[in-house]
């Protein structure tokens, strides 16, 4: 039998994958929980073989949860919305076995865990396509100017910061927005983090 932690803050998305899973003869979900704190507590207290995780919970996200639980002798495998490359890139490095999208169909889902059981990874193509397809642009000292952007630094602060001028601050940030072919600070912020890119 493959017992499974389940975790996901949508209740009745949680209790409708768990009952799907109930209905596999070969599987019994033995933990929900509605956050990753919760995950980590109820995987260490059942000792499952899969926790399937979705990534935005509150109290520790799903890629938290999945850090913490890495080398804890049970497989993880993220279950989410966001086909972000960033997202990918920390959910690999966390030791994940497993990546899929919520749109997937349901009866795939089961045919996952039994493969990640067998040892394989399951990744969803589209994730592979994307981590493999896009790079980020921007230069270590571009990602660092857009970083006190997202920190709230202004134009002078970023320039004493960083020992330059403003009008080199301007620069750059004329630069990133060229690069991220966005019109403002605020969208290229955004643009950076749905990308994952921010570390």
């Amino acid at each position: 039998m493959i017992r499974i932690v389940i975790a996901e803050d949508q209740r009745m998305l949680l209790g409708a994958l768990a009952s799907l899973l109930d209905l596999e003869e070969d599987m019994q979900v033995v933990g929900r929980a509605a956050n990753g704190e919760e995950a980590v507590a109820l995987v260490h207290l059942h000792q499952p073989d899969i926790c399937i995780m979705d990534i935005e919970m509150p109290a520790k996200t799903g890629l938290e949860a999945a850090e913490e639980l890495k080398g804890a002798g049970c497989k993880v495998i993220i279950l989410t919305t966001f086909a972000r490359s960033g997202y990918f890139d920390r959910a690999l490095k966390a030791g994940v076995s497993g990546y899929l999208l919520k749109d997937s169909p349901s009866e795939e889902l089961a045919a996952s865990i039994r493969s990640v059981m067998s040892g394989r990874r399951i990744y969803a193509p589209e994730l592979m396509d994307e981590a493999y397809g896009e790079e980020n642009p921007l230069t270590e000292r571009e990602k660092e100017v857009l970083g006190l952007i997202a920190d709230g630094k202004n134009t002078k602060e970023i320039a004493s910061e960083l020992y330059i001028t403003t009008g080199t601050v301007r620069n750059y940030i004329s630069i990133i927005l060229d690069k991220l072919d966005v019109s403002n600070r605020i969208e290229a912020i955004t643009r950076f983090k749905e990308k994952g890119w921010f570390k």
